[in-house]
């Protein structure tokens, strides 16, 4: 079997719906921080706005994909983050919903079917509070911004590390 390298990181969402652009913006604060902590060789990223078979093109082949997206929760807790991670082709549903039509969910048991699931997936859904047309988060979105591309980095890291660990 031959072992995916890729890391695909993709934010999901519009930055022109206030905090559904969450995932757009980690992605920033990864492209800022890029120049002073580089992303493990072979990290792709890539902005989607959670169109199913886009999210599925763009984590196809890769071994790890993290995926940065907004989520509405009721009730909520504006800028708190959820990981969750794929689990024998299911992944977990938060107690938060998809600011998208079709979810993240429906792209997974898609990918499944048609066997393009990246070997291991990791999602973070932020609450929002702010979907209204405009730009710029809320404050409580905003300051999630900064860990969120930390723990990114640190996802890509240790799947590196693991990776380079496993016999050859």
């Amino acid at each position: 079997m031959r072992t995916r390298t890729r890391i695909a990181v993709i934010g999901v969402g519009n930055e022109f719906r206030r905090d559904d652009g969450v995932g757009w913006a980690v992605l920033a604060r990864l492209r800022d921080r890029a120049v002073e902590r580089p992303l493990p060789p072979g990290t792709v990223l890539a902005t989607c706005d959670g169109d199913p078979g886009r999210l599925i093109g763009l984590w196809e082949g890769a071994g790890l994909a993290v995926v940065v997206d907004a989520a509405h929760a009721h009730p909520g807790t504006p800028g708190r983050v959820h990981r969750l991670e794929l689990d024998a082709g299911h992944l977990a549903q938060p107690p938060t919903t998809s600011s998208h039509g079709l979810g993240l969910g429906e792209a997974v048991e898609l990918a499944g079917v048609l066997g393009v699931l990246p070997d291991h997936l990791v999602v973070y859904a932020v609450e929002g509070t702010e979907s209204a047309l405009g730009t710029g988060l809320s404050p409580a979105v905003q300051a999630a911004v900064e860990p969120l591309a930390r723990s990114v980095e640190d996802e890509a890291a240790r799947y590196r590390q693991a990776q380079a660990r496993r016999p050859a």
